[in-house]
């Protein structure tokens, strides 16, 4: 069974304002800063497709203005303020804390809609509350760093004997590894990370520079740069016959043995639905920001049959779903 749900901390869709009901503008321009992730990716096609389902079709009354950018994330800022002056609609911060450092530096009028995965923005002072944000700051905080630490407890119940592991890390998901490495030494896990920099991601070479004993469980950060390469982590952790765990269920399908998270994809669709209503004059101030309340447990019985495993019959009735 697989659960998928998001609900906003107050009064769901009725309490938006009665301004969000009015006509679309004529066009709508959505600015999107990334790094060197293609516009291709599920991510940003799952966007386009739900605005289109919105109304909004590329080339009539919507422009995605996306633009990617080279070298470190802190290039977002000029990239940001280039958005405003095409004058954007709405700047879209994706994933990354600093793509919103950066929309906020940009404009204190322009409305802001977040995705938040690897920050708290509440306990970063971004916005005021989940209920009332404040400023031109809304959308959705997936709570990454606490699922993080959840995703290392799962490992040890999946492997109780299991006393060793790589994690694979990138700038977008440092606060990740810190979480995953304060939480792995109260669980008898001892923990190297290894962080990717430069794409593509060379995954031979970093699992190929941890201690031997750490190659017998990965971790995987959640990063839009992880998400686009799933596939590949799927093929090459069951080519070296390394069982690891993942942030989304997108990950299992590829072949990972477990993920746990949020409904990501399901995300980026709801983060579409926050656009429309700021489109039809709602304030960004006014929309709550929302958390997931459902969380996906998948297991892979396919990958783990491929590489040898057997796991408690414990973590299977948990799972939300089981790929055979």
């Amino acid at each position: 069974m697989r659960r998928r749900e998001f609900v906003g901390l107050v009064g769901g869709m009725a309490a938006w304002p009665f301004a969000a009901i009015a006509q679309q503008p004529k066009m709508l321009r959505v600015g999107l800063v990334t790094t060197t992730i293609p516009r291709r990716a599920p991510q940003y096609v799952t966007l386009v497709n739900r605005l289109a389902e919105l109304g909004y079709i590329e080339g009539q009354n919507f422009i995605f203005d996306f633009v990617s950018v080279e070298g470190h994330l802190e290039n977002f800022g000029p990239t940001m303020k280039e958005l405003v002056s095409r004058k954007a609609d709405v700047l879209v911060a994706f994933g990354n804390e600093y793509a919103l450092k950066a929309a906020m530096a940009a404009s204190s009028t322009v409305p802001i809609v977040m995705i938040a995965i690897d920050f708290d923005p509440l306990a970063l002072g971004y916005i005021k509350s989940l209920a009332r944000p404040g400023g031109n700051v809304t959308g959705l905080f997936l709570q990454q760093v606490e699922l993080a630490e959840k995703r290392v407890e799962l490992a040890k119940q999946a492997f109780p004997e299991l006393t060793a592991a790589t994690m694979l890390w990138d700038a977008p998901s440092a606060s990740q590894w810190q979480a995953t490495r304060r939480i792995a030494p109260t669980l008898g896990l001892d923990i190297v990370g290894v962080e990717m920099r430069d794409r593509p991601y060379d995954y031979e070479r970093a699992l190929s520079e941890t201690p031997a004993d750490h190659r017998k469980f990965v971790i995987v950060g959640n990063s839009a740069g992880f998400f686009f390469d799933r596939s590949r982590l799927g093929e090459f952790m069951i080519a070296r016959g390394v069982p690891s765990i993942c942030p989304a269920r997108e990950f299992a399908d590829a072949g990972a043995l477990i993920s746990y998270g949020a409904d990501f994809l399901s995300a980026i669709r709801r983060m579409a639905e926050f656009i429309d209503k700021i489109a039809r004059g709602a304030g960004a101030s006014d929309l709550p920001v929302e958390q997931p309340t459902k969380f996906e447990l998948v297991v892979n019985l396919k990958t783990a049959r491929s590489l040898g495993l057997t796991m408690p019959p414990s973590l299977f009735a948990r799972a939300d779903e089981v790929i055979e």
